[in-house]
């Protein structure tokens, strides 16, 4: 849900694998001999580098069980999402992992996969089926992290824009907690709120957050954005950098590379963000259905803690990385 460029394409050439010919409804990882496990990860949309680490820990964990991998990116649309899912269990994949589905779009090709006794496990999907196990970030706490550290940083009052986008498990259950961080919050208003997830989503939230800046052209006008998801959080950093608006806070959820080099970037806006390491649960997601293909136990419900990061938690005299953020972060990784 992410600025050195070099290191932004490094992770893109790392997946370079994986993701050919993803677009048009699938690519195949390393091969791992005859008797591999063939995993098919069926994801909404791949988007920002954010997607690219959780795909790279899925991935790993993949070859580290001398399984193959296969993609299927559906670029936002929910139809070609089931068409791909029916593909796989069709196509007799020995594990499926499903990335950000709904139940409305999904429920009946799930149930296709169980019945051919295709182990299935979601990532933040709306599915509740028996056996099927959901993988999930804690969303009501990564929309509390952030938005109580927006309050705590504004003396809990100012106008704020949020973006969010409906149609989402995770968006939905985050909206939970904004609605009650209003309520909590009466002198905290909401002056504005828009969202789409797209192609590209990043360029165009900050097309429509410069719209917003020149709405409300004066310091003070806006105190803070609350951004949903970290694609959000870069076009509105974006905007406010370009606008010469700094003044305006960004509080986020989701954490990447990329991300973390627009948060360390001098006077960047971007003061905070509530995240679960993307690697690690791809990680977890394909260590979870190898853990059912072996016939392990597992519980229903995997639910990863999230850490908020801050900006001011960050080194001044040299540039982060995910990899080394627990050194500064103590709670990361754990």
């Amino acid at each position: 849900m992410k600025k050195k460029f070099g290191l932004v394409s490094s992770v893109v050439l790392a997946l370079s694998v994986v993701l050919t010919a993803c677009g048009s409804g699938g690519g195949t990882g390393d091969a791992g001999g005859d008797n591999a496990k063939k995993i098919a990860l069926i994801m909404r949309q791949n988007v920002g580098t954010f997607s690219a680490q959780y795909i790279n820990g899925v991935k790993t964990e993949v070859e580290k069980n001398g399984g193959q991998l296969t993609v299927f990116n559906a670029d936002t649309d929910l139809s070609k999402m089931a068409s791909n899912l029916d593909a796989a269990v069709n196509q007799h994949f020995d594990g499926i992992l499903i990335d950000h589905g709904t139940a409305e779009a999904l429920q009946q090709g799930t149930q296709k996969a169980i019945d051919k006794k295709i182990p299935v496990v979601l990532f933040d999907t709306d599915i509740k089926l028996p056996g099927v196990p959901v993988v999930e970030q804690d969303d009501n706490k990564l929309a509390e992290l952030s938005l109580e550290q927006l309050a705590a940083e504004n003396n809990g009052k100012g106008n704020i824009v949020k973006i969010w986008v409906a149609g989402f498990a995770p968006m939905e259950k985050r909206q939970v907690s904004y609605d009650a961080f209003l309520k909590k919050y009466p002198d905290i208003k909401e002056i504005a709120a828009f969202g789409s997830a797209t192609n590209n989503t990043a360029l165009d939230t900050q097309t429509q957050m410069e719209a917003i800046l020149k709405k409300y052209p004066n310091k003070g006008d806006i105190t803070a954005v609350w951004a949903a998801w970290d694609e959000f959080a870069k076009g509105a950093t974006r905007a406010i950098q370009q606008a010469g608006r700094n003044e305006i806070k960004v509080y986020s959820i989701d954490l990447s590379d990329e991300d973390l080099q627009l948060i360390q970037e001098a006077n960047s806006p971007w003061a905070a963000t509530a995240a679960v390491d993307p690697s690690n649960i791809g990680r977890i997601h394909a260590q979870t259905v190898f853990q059912k293909i072996k016939g392990e136990q597992v519980p229903d419900n995997v639910k990863l803690n999230p850490v908020l990061v801050k900006q001011s938690d960050l080194p001044k005299d040299k540039k982060v990385t995910m990899g080394d953020l627990s050194q500064y972060v103590s709670e990361w990784g754990k």
